[in-house]
Order: C-alpha cells, then structure tokens, then sequence
C-alpha cells in the first residue's frame, strides 16, 4: 500500500494529503468537543464545528504554503508555517465552537491547535523520513564540521539524491553526543565505528573558515581512515555566491601543506604596476599567466603580453579581457607573438610601448627535457635572459625581474645552470652604471604549474596507479602558484639593484609522503607490493637525469630579512659583465655546434658550483662526439649594448 501511494502522482499525492488534514481537523476538534462537553454535546453540533474548522483550516494551509512543500525537501522551517497556519485556525475554532455552543471554554481553542499542530507536523515529517528512505542513490557520508557551513551542507544534501548523511564530526568536545538536523554529533575517535557500521566512504569537509594549519591536522587525522576526503569551497567564495556550498571539490595539496597565507602589502603591490606600462614575458605560461592576473589587480595602464606560444597567448589574453570587465579598469592590454631570442623585436616593443617594468618568466623549466635539449635550453634562458635585459637597459626600463629556481643553487643539471647562469647576467649587469635595477627572485615548485607532481599524481591514482615517484627520499619545496607570483611583484618592488631575492617556502615536502597521503583522501590504500592485494601501488622509478634528492635555496649563509616576512635577501657570488662576457661568446659558440662537453665545461668554469655526470642530450653521441646543429636566430653578444 505505501509503494502504491509513493508511485501516485503530484496532484493524487497533494489531494491525498488534504484529505488527510481534513481528517486531522476533524479529529483534534472531536477530542476537543468531547473532553468538554463530556458526550453531552450532539453529534450534529460536532459535525458543524469540525466542517466549517476544516474548510477554513485547509483554505489557511494553503496560503502559508503547507501544500506547496515538497515533502522529501522541508526543513525545520516547516514548522513556523504549522505554528502561524494552525494559530488562525484555533482562532477560528473558537468563534464558530462559541456561536455554535456554549459548552466549549475559551481554552479549549489552544487544546485544538495544539493537538492539530502535533498531528500535521507529525504526519508531515514522517511523510518525509519515509519518501527519503525509498530514494535511491543515496551514498552514506559523514560530514566533518557541525557549525553553519556543515548544517547548510547537510540542508542541501537532504534535498538531493546523492548522498545520505548519517552523522556529523566535530572535535569540539561540548558539541559531540548533541544532534543537529536529527544527526549525532561524534569526535573523531568514533569514525572507524560509523564506517563499518553505515559503509562510509566519503567524509566531507564543512570547515570552509577553519585555517590552513586547522585543516591539515584534520586532513592528517582522516588520512588514516579508507574514506575518501571531499572538501566544501572557501568562506569566501560561498559567501559571494561564485559557488554553492554544494560544489564538492578534492582536498587541495595546499590544505595538506597547511602554510599560512601571508597578506600582500598593498603598496610593495602597486610600486611598479599601478598607472605603469608592465611587460611579462612567458606570459602564457603556470608562473607568467598567474603574474598577469596579479598584475590586472593592480591597474597597470598597459600590459604586454610576450609569449612564444600561439595557443598560450590566446587564452591568457581572452582571460584577462573578460576579467577586465568586472574590475572596470582601463588597462590597455598587449598581446605580443614571440621569442625572447629576438631582441630587436625586444627592443621595439618595450620602446613603443614604454615598458616600466618586465617580470620576465619565460624559460624552459623541466629539468629532464633541458637535459636532453642542451643547446636549446641554454640559448633560451642564458642568452633569452641577456636579450630581455639588454633591451630593457636600452629602452629605459625602470625595474627588470627575473623569475629564477631554487635549482639553480650549486646545480646538477643544465636547467639549474643555465638559470645560475642568467642570475649572473643580472648581477653582472646591476654593477654597470645603469638606470634599469635588475633582480631576480628565487623559489621552488609551485603547485599546479605545467609538470607539477600533484596533477600527475591525481590521474594515476584515478586510473588505478601505479604512482611513479623518482626515489623514496626525495624532497622538494611547494608554494602556490598566487603566493608565489604575488611575492615577485613585491620582491621587485624592494630592490636597490642587483638583489637576489629568496622567498620562504616553509619545510621541504617529501615526495612519497605526498603520494600517500593523495592516495588515502582520495579513498584508497596503499597497495603493499610484498603482500599483494587491492589498493595503488607507488613505483619507484629512479631519479632522472640531473635530479636532486634536495633542493636548496641559499648558496652560502649570507642572508638577510626584508620588510616582508616571507622574502629575504641572498648576498651570493658575482662576477663583472667584463668577464663574464668572454663566457658568454663561447658559451654561445658551443651552442651553435651542439658542443655540449663544452657547454658542460663552460659551465664548470663558473662560479655556480655546478656538478654534472653524464651527458644525456638526443643529439649528442659519445663516440662522435658531437652531432652539428646550429641554433636559430642566434644574436651576436654585445654586452655594451
């Protein structure tokens, strides 16, 4: 019978309901005529009450919505439309059982409401516990958080068909044992209980104001458990209204990391942007792109873009013009096709756009790739870098960033020298009588750029592994990619000249940890190769040519603090243009023949402490020695400008 009535359609269902109210009525003022009048009243006068009460109480139900509800959607709000509905009708009880008969006391009127109140709201939440019980689909999850966010959460969820919530978490101890919404609230010690006994394998996140030191030890305490860890959008953005509370997303690697967001200083922000004409080079790239999204948020009056790639530039420069629109700023934006090898194209641009500031980003980065592309990656980010420097010297330009690595502190690979090597350039540079400050701006990986380990990590886990992590110690640092761009603008902004800037990227992350950790939230387990069965197995693969187990950020000890907490100084070895000059020309002669034994011996010969094994180039041979090949668009070196 129930299944029959579940199945029927909206309007049988909502006639069905008012008959029922109907009935109710009718039943609370039976009880009501008979406590009173003690059977003496007559069964004619009952039926008069009992028929003009309903029909006013079915017309009142109606205009505060009790039948406009959707059932397996109320709330707790439900119960102020019964309160205010069943009000007037113990109003209207009461004049018509006292026009009608004198038997039945004015208090009898709230005996009736409160009888019909019990018996409507009653029969409406078990209405609706009943309709939830048969909707399928329902995924058992926990909900980590009984504040606002997770009641809202729970209200939400209520009214869909994915998940059933069955039980709140919180580790406020005065909280747990209570119930929100009809759920117990429990401490985290009692997870391992409600997974066997409900099945859970999801826990959602309602903490979207908890600190990121607060949700890494959450994060690390549900990490244990084989439930797979969804988190709810930041404060922020829910507030705002950019997204609903309901857009699950997957635990960032930032929550994991749990570094404290320092505030940019609004004034280090604007120093060499606002009302400025600002040029990023790379601009389509992880770090070059996020540049140009600070960058607009400081009203430059221009903004050049400079990117190699077509695709790249397209899609940044589409990006930042929709963005514009909501900032209602004018900033005259630039889009720029080509290479940092070109430097009269170079030149020409920062001059007739009268470029102020260059953040120059563009380089090749993947330590594998430069090391099987030698020639090229030298070319790019050692004479690239000499390019954009000597044409923003000749152009005028106030202020020139380079964004470097911590790989390039005492390198093992060619990546990490080449970007040595352009620091020396800068420094060089910065001892010459010029107007134009050079400074460079040192830090590690940022998460989720091109070639990140986090991306990669996530697909293999989706896919059923194995992960591959190069060696079981390896470590690196981790900053986001916003942190990180906002603390080169501030960087630049604080130079004298010349300065080699250091950013604090917190405690180094080992690698397998991370993968682990990425394993557990995201519901699985680690797969034991000796013992076999489910789970995702992490594969050690070796370390690739020229990786580090450690990265570093400091050659020496010499250090100073800034005024920004977060950005320090590095006073390091320089050499003067003069010398490094005469390096330069052979380095570049090397590069024009593919010579990369004298790439590498050039390299030694500098002082950037580099150390280097084996010579993995795809077009070097070691018994021929060297296949020719001459780089394209190679610049004559002119340190004079």
């Amino acid at each position: 019978m129930m299944d029959s009535i579940y199945n029927l359609s909206k309007s049988l269902k909502q006639g069905g309901l008012i008959t029922v109210d109907i009935l109710l009525v009718a039943f609370s003022s039976y009880c009501v005529v008979y406590l009173y009048s003690k059977g003496e009243v007559p069964f004619s006068v009952w039926l008069t009450i009992a028929s003009v009460t309903s029909i006013i109480a079915i017309y009142t139900y109606h205009r505060v919505g009790l039948y406009d509800s959707v059932l397996r959607f109320i709330t707790d709000d439900l119960f102020r439309s019964i309160i205010v509905g069943t009000s007037f009708v113990s109003a209207s009880f009461l004049i018509v059982s006292q026009f009608i008969s004198d038997s039945i006391p004015v208090v009898g009127s709230l005996v009736f409401g409160s009888i019909a109140f019990l018996l409507t709201s009653v029969l409406r939440f078990l209405l609706r516990d009943y309709i939830k019980s048969r909707s399928t689909g329902h995924y058992p999850v926990i909900v980590y958080g009984a504040g606002s966010a997770g009641r809202q959460l729970v209200s939400a969820l209520h009214a869909g068909d994915e998940y059933k919530v069955v039980a709140f978490l919180d580790d406020d101890k005065r909280a747990q044992g209570k119930r929100i919404q009809g759920l117990k609230i429990y401490g985290i010690s009692s997870i391992s209980r409600l997974i066997n006994e409900f099945g859970v394998r999801k826990v959602l996140l309602a903490i979207p104001s908890a600190t990121p030191k607060q949700r890494k030890r959450v994060i690390s305490l549900l990490e244990k458990y084989p439930v797979e860890v969804k988190t709810v959008a930041g404060a922020a953005e829910i507030i705002s209204g950019s997204v609903q509370i309901t857009q699950l997303r997957d635990v960032a690697i930032e929550d994991l990391l749990g570094r404290e967001p320092v505030k940019p200083v609004n004034q280090l922000m604007r120093e060499c942007v606002e009302d400025k004409s600002v040029m990023v080079t790379g601009a389509g790239g992880s770090i070059g792109s996020e540049l140009c999204r600070q960058l607009l948020l400081c009203n430059p009056s221009k903004l050049v873009l400079f990117e190699m790639s077509e695709f790249a530039l397209y899609s940044i420069e589409r990006e930042l013009r929709q963005r514009l629109v909501s900032l209602a700023y004018d900033v005259e934006i630039v889009p720029i096709l080509g290479s940092v090898l070109n430097k009269q194209l170079l030149e020409r641009i920062m001059a007739s756009a009268r470029v102020d500031t260059v953040y120059h980003a563009a380089a090749y980065k993947h330590v594998p790739l430069v090391e099987y592309n030698v020639a090229e990656g030298v070319q790019n980010n050692v004479f690239g870098t000499l390019y954009c420097a000597q044409a923003a010297r000749e152009s005028g330009v106030s202020h020139f960033v380079l964004v470097s690595t911590d790989k390039a502190v005492r390198p093992t690979n060619f990546m990490g020298a080449t970007k040595r090597t352009a620091e020396l350039v800068l420094q060089a540079m910065a001892l010459e009588n010029s107007q134009t400050k050079f400074s460079m701006v040192r830090f590690g990986n940022v998460l989720g750029s091109s070639g990140s380990v986090v991306p990669l990590f996530k697909e293999q886990i989706e896919s059923g592994g194995p992960v591959t992590v190069t060696h079981k110690d390896i470590t690196r640092y981790f900053m986001t990619i916003p942190e990180a761009s906002q603390l080169v603008i501030q960087a630049g902004a604080m130079t004298k000249g010349g300065d080699v800037f250091v950013l604090d990227m917190g405690e180094p992350v080992r690698i397998a940890d991370l993968a682990e950790k990425m394993i557990h939230l995201m519901g699985f387990k680690v797969k034991d190769p000796n013992l076999g069965g489910d789970g995702i197995e992490i594969v050690y693969t070796g370390l690739r040519p020229g990786e580090k187990l450690y990265e570093e950020l400091l050659v020496g000890t010499d250090v100073e603090g800034t005024i920004h907490p977060r950005i320090m100084t590095a006073n390091e070895v320089s050499v003067s243009l003069h010398d490094l000059s005469l390096k330069l020309e052979q380095l570049l002669a090397a590069c024009e023949i593919n010579d990369c034994n004298r790439i590498r011996d050039i390299f030694f010969s500098l002082p950037i402490e580099f150390s280097h094994k084996k010579i993995s180039d795809y077009l070097w041979d070691d018994d021929l020695q060297t296949i020719p090949r001459r780089v394209g668009n190679v610049v004559t070196i002119n340190t004079q400008g």
